[in-house]
């Protein structure tokens, strides 16, 4: 089969178009030939080797963690699909996405809804089901105020519709370029080379401490500011800096990455409450240029490669 990865860890140089055997699915996964696959920041940060000890890889490893498609195979104990069926998920431990077949984990491996394309079930696993369950965990009540920072990106274009979807106030931090898309998608837009605290302050609902909650795709001094705009402290959860969000009263995202959940966000789209924003697209022949879009940092939206 034909993969776009990495033999070792390293820079955008190490990456390689290979010809490899196809695997077999072992016990608990699910083997699919591959017809869409998410790109996101996070695969930047395994490609170079900056995830060792957090997410396994198994050379030569395809690049990318979620990908859609048809089920060719089965693994040992796996019964909720069947060959033939469209499906997505998030890929087995040590395995990749960009490539012509994909061995999915089969606890996460859901059934594609009709109303959903492949493309749109190829951005679930990690951001729609990153922002469904950041939402989740903080659980705010309908009227509250969530700051999103990072707000133009996968998650955060999801965290938007979700949370509107809730009835909750949204203002989305992002560069200016990306304010007419946050409003689109129901957020208010805040600019962050401005002095977004005010900004924030003044939009929120709560006077000088103005939101109840903060969910982070940026980090650093950025998070650490917004979290001095919270009511009340501790209501964070990062995607991009859970150590330092922990420091600050809240958390990473603990992600459950289950049928169960996929199935909700898939319903979600399936129901037009929400649709992750694609941006871009790329073959799989063009998947340089799709790590290369998203390790610009200036990747609106989610990045897509597909596969004929």
């Amino acid at each position: 089969m034909s993969l776009f990865g990495f033999q070792r860890y390293g820079g955008p140089e190490v990456l390689e178009h290979l010809t490899v055997p196809t695997p077999r699915p072992g016990p608990g996964q699910v083997l699919i030939r591959m017809t869409a696959a998410g790109v996101n920041p996070a695969d930047i940060k395994v490609r170079n080797g900056d995830r060792q000890g957090s997410i396994p890889v198994q050379f030569p490893m395809a690049v990318g963690r979620e990908a859609a498609g048809v089920v060719v195979e089965l693994g040992e104990g796996v019964g909720h699909v069947s060959v033939g069926d469209r499906v997505f998920g998030p890929t087995a431990a040590g395995t990749g996405a960009l490539a012509s077949h994909v061995l999915l984990d089969a606890a996460g491996t859901t059934r594609t809804p009709e109303g959903v394309s492949d493309e749109q079930a190829a951005c679930l696993p990690v951001a729609g089901g990153t922002a469904y369950d950041a939402l989740d965990e903080l659980d705010l009540p309908a009227g509250a105020t969530v700051l999103v920072l990072g707000a133009g990106g996968g998650v955060g274009t999801c965290v938007l519709q979700m949370a509107r979807d809730r009835g909750l106030t949204v203002l989305g931090l992002a560069s200016a370029q990306k304010a007419e898309l946050i409003e689109s998608l129901g957020g208010i837009p805040v600019d962050r080379h401005q002095d977004w605290e005010t900004a924030v302050r003044r939009q929120g609902s709560h006077g000088s401490h103005g939101v109840d909650a903060v969910i982070d795709s940026v980090g650093g001094e950025t998070l650490r500011s917004a979290a001095a705009l919270l009511r009340i402290p501790g209501a964070i959860r990062s995607v991009a800096d859970p150590a330092q969000a922990a420091q600050l009263g809240g958390s990473g995202v603990i992600r459950r990455r289950t049928t169960e959940v996929y199935t909700q966000v898939a319903q979600l789209v399936a129901d037009g409450r929400f649709a992750p924003v694609i941006t871009q697209r790329f073959a799989l022949d063009d998947a340089a240029q799709a790590v290369a879009a998203v390790e610009s940092g200036h990747a609106a939206g989610k990045v897509v490669v597909t596969a004929d």
